[in-house]
């Protein structure tokens, strides 16, 4: 008995030292999606984007890539819509924030793995620091097309009630993530480092009320929360948010030319 809690802890020790030499870099040969770190700057109303991505996908292999430089203009914030994309049933989805502007121009943020060629995504190896985190700001055409019409995925889209004030300090929580992440990498980790636990953070840094919940890990269950806290669409059910959200036949039926943000929204409360 005792050698065995000997061994048990030998292998504590050599886990704890394997860990804690696991170390982030920004310098690995990265998949093309993720090649490039968002860097803002912000001055005054105005912010610039540098490495936005905006791909165009045929299928998850071919592809044109497009990196390029926005600029936007914050007292043209006008709204965000949460989209969340379901690839492995009901209880686990991708989330995404895209917030549009006066223009009609929507610009899409997404927590993600940083793939090295080599990697596929592992929730389990996400665990166990084997991937970097990445925020991704991408056109709509690039970012939910490709999950809609190139990885067959199935996509919904509500429009959050976010007042103006608050609207602009989460768009600004973004950016300021974004160049953290630049200037120091850190590790994703699929219990409290993901795509929607990081949402959830931002909107904590405006809401410090806000609930732990635990549809912040089932996070396909995430715009119900959401729904619950009063920050969808009101005068609706959440059932007729839901049903109305799928985007996906919209999606495909859009053809190059066409405004891709604004077929997908046709409908949706």
């Amino acid at each position: 008995m005792r050698m065995f809690v000997y061994a048990l802890l030998l292998l504590a020790l050599v886990f704890a030292a394997w860990w804690v030499l696991q170390k982030p870099s920004h310098n690995r040969d990265w998949a093309d999606d993720v090649a490039h770190m968002l860097q803002a700057d912000v001055q005054g109303d105005r912010v610039t984007l540098h490495n936005v991505r905006n791909f165009e996908w045929r299928t998850e292999t071919d592809y044109t890539p497009r990196w390029e430089t926005r600029q936007y203009n914050l007292d043209e914030l006008q709204r965000a819509d949460l989209l969340l994309s379901y690839w492995m049933g009901p209880k686990i989805a991708h989330t995404l924030v895209s917030f549009g502007f006066a223009d009609g121009r929507y610009i899409t943020f997404s927590i993600e793995i940083r793939k090295e060629r080599h990697e596929k995504f592992s929730a389990w190896k996400g665990f166990f620091r084997q991937y970097e985190a990445i925020l991704v700001a991408a056109d709509e055409a690039d970012i939910v097309r490709t999950r809609t019409n190139a990885r067959g995925e199935e996509v919904y889209l509500y429009r959050l009630e976010v007042p103006p004030e608050q609207l602009r300090k989460v768009f600004l929580a973004y950016v300021n993530k974004a160049n953290a992440l630049a200037q120091k990498p850190e590790f994703y980790n699929t219990l409290t480092s993901n795509c929607t636990t990081v949402v959830f953070d931002m909107a904590r840094q405006i809401a410090p009320g806000l609930p732990l919940d635990y549809r912040l890990l089932l996070s396909g269950y995430f715009a119900e929360y959401a729904y619950e806290q009063g920050a969808l669409a009101t005068g609706h059910t959440y059932g007729e948010l839901h049903g109305k959200g799928s985007i996906v036949e919209r999606a495909l039926a859009t053809r190059p030319g066409d405004n891709f943000s604004e077929a997908i929204r046709q409908g949706v409360p």
